[in-house]
């Protein structure tokens, strides 16, 4: 048995109406008195009427009473399936999910072979964040439909977050068995794909995609990403420089916010450069290191309008007129020639992995270094080792790259020899101050001002131990040496496949990855073995 899915109501008639107000209440007039007459009307008869009534009610705005007449159509006959899907698209619309939830169940006791159905209480699930309950949804609609590709694609997508990455793999792969073209389930593919490593799969599988359509963006950056992160710089850069074609894009808002064209690799001799920084912190220090080829491109100016924590970090970077922030570069916009995001200037330098540029050399000012060798005064003798472990809770990784708590370092504190300095600022800072007991922390990231602090602290250190965050970019520019732990699920491309160094940063940066089926202690446990080698004796 088959039943509609969840969109306007059935009955209703969207197309502009002269009068459609006076129609309703007319309908209603005529049905209400039919309603309760005795002997009541046949259960079928009764339900139809009834439907009418919510229907011409829902037209009017009387929310209430389109939701009671359908509850009463489904008292009077149970197996009714359009007054159950019609008042579900009511209480999706209102929020109610959990009323939702318990119609679809009630409707399935009674209709148990409602593909649709179970799919839907699948996407209510999910979207209530429960996700098991989900996949049990999504696996019977695939169950009874196997012919139908999205219930397939829908279980890919629970499974994945659940950490079911071999099935989530069976379930795309189905998915396009069944829709061949089906985009989303060739693209989503790739995805998991490429985090279980299987690399030379992930990229036929988004080749697939874009050759069904080949401006489909998520597509297009995953195997920009990809690429990049293999070393094939040349394809994957200019893929990578296509986010600016996807209306969704932050890229492409900003386009339209600086209404100046785009710098795509035109003479930069005697024009004025805008530069915008795009993504993080990291991001920016990341890609500092390519303001002084711009520079020597003959730019008459270059000014990189950034985030105020930069400011000072960056005051006096080869390559660098004009720090701004966001809204003065906005303001001051019309006068530059060409805008350019960071991140686009390894295309047109035509970088290569062999030709990575060095990163920028941030020089702390000595002033400031001088007020924070004052404050790690108090530490006792040792090696002194700086601790970040959580990021910025708004990353689309957080969930991944942060450490659930400070107490997960414990380990390192058995190294003899070191002593501990907090770095953390935001999310972390209340357990930096009041460390747990056996883990004593000098917690200075709570007064630092700004990223030039920092820096001024971080070049006092003898390493860095950290998430994968801005403080890796900053310690690498400051040239501190940085152990970066890195997580399973979507690591960054920058830090490429399968290495424990950065051809970025091949001085300083030393990774520790986390694998799919391994907690964080694993990791952390290899970062005190380390530790406990680097600073022996």
């Amino acid at each position: 048995m088959s039943s509609p899915s969840l969109g306007e109501p059935s009955g209703t008639d969207n197309r502009a109406q002269p009068d459609v107000s006076a129609q309703y209440v007319d309908t209603l007039a005529k049905v209400k008195p039919l309603l309760d007459i005795d002997p009541p009307l046949a259960g079928d008869q009764l339900a139809e009427l009834l439907q009418i009534a919510a229907v011409s009610s829902l037209g009017l705005g009387l929310l209430d009473d389109a939701e009671s007449y359908w509850r009463r159509s489904i008292a009077v006959n149970p197996g009714f399936v359009g007054a159950y899907v019609n008042l579900a698209v009511l209480l999706k619309g209102l929020g109610r999910l959990h009323d939702m939830e318990l119609l679809f169940r009630q409707l399935l006791e009674v209709h148990p072979d409602l593909a649709d159905i179970h799919n839907e209480l699948g996407s209510v699930l999910q979207n209530q964040g429960r996700l098991s309950d989900a996949e049990a949804a999504y696996r019977q609609a695939a169950q009874l439909r196997p012919d139908r590709a999205e219930f397939h694609y829908n279980l890919g997508v629970v499974l994945r977050p659940l950490g079911r990455w071999h099935e989530a793999v069976q379930a795309y792969q189905r998915a396009v068995e069944t829709s061949p073209r089906l985009v989303m389930g060739h693209s989503n593919l790739g995805n998991v794909l490429k985090e279980l490593g299987r690399l030379p799969e992930a990229e036929a599988a988004y080749r697939q995609a874009l050759a069904i359509r080949g401006d489909y963006p998520t597509a297009k950056f995953g195997l920009a990403t990809l690429l990049i992160s293999t070393g094939r710089f040349d394809e994957g850069w200019r893929l990578y420089e296509e986010r600016h074609a996807d209306p969704d894009s932050v890229q492409h808002k900003t386009q339209n916010v600086i209404g100046r064209p785009r710098w795509q690799g035109e003479a930069l001799a005697d024009k004025k450069l805008l530069v915008w920084q795009e993504g993080g912190l990291g991001d920016a220090i990341h890609f500092s290191r390519y303001f002084a080829w711009l520079k020597a491109q003959g730019a008459a100016e270059i000014a990189f309008a950034c985030a105020p924590q930069l400011h000072r970090v960056l005051a006096g970077l080869d390559g660098v007129d004009v720090l701004l922030d966001h809204e003065a570069g906005w303001a001051a916009s019309r006068h530059y020639d060409y805008w350019v995001s960071p991140l686009s200037v390894p295309l047109y330098m035509g970088t290569t992995l062999e030709t990575i540029p060095p990163p920028a050399r941030l020089t702390p000012n000595p002033s400031l270094v001088d007020v924070w060798r004052d404050r790690l005064a108090a530490l006792p003798g040792g090696r002194t080792i700086g601790l970040v472990w959580k990021g910025n809770a708004l990353h689309q990784n957080d969930a991944n790259r942060s450490l659930r708590s400070l107490a997960m370092l414990a380990p390192l504190w058995s190294v003899p020899g070191v002593r501990f300095v907090s770095l953390q600022k935001g999310e972390g800072e209340d357990e930096a101050r009041t460390p747990p007991a056996g883990q004593p922390l000098l917690h200075l990231g709570s007064d630092v001002t700004d990223l030039a602090d920092t820096a001024a602290i971080v070049a006092q250190l003898d390493l860095v131990i950290c998430v994968d965050t801005s403080i890796a970019h900053l310690a690498a520019s400051v040239g501190t040496r940085c152990w970066v732990m890195l997580p399973a699920e979507q690591t960054d491309w920058r830090w490429m496949h399968a290495r424990t160094d950065s051809p970025w940063y091949p001085e300083t940066i030393r990774l520790f990855r986390q694998t799919l089926d391994e907690a964080w202690p694993a990791v952390i446990e290899r970062v005190r073995q380390a530790c406990a080698e680097a600073f022996a004796g």
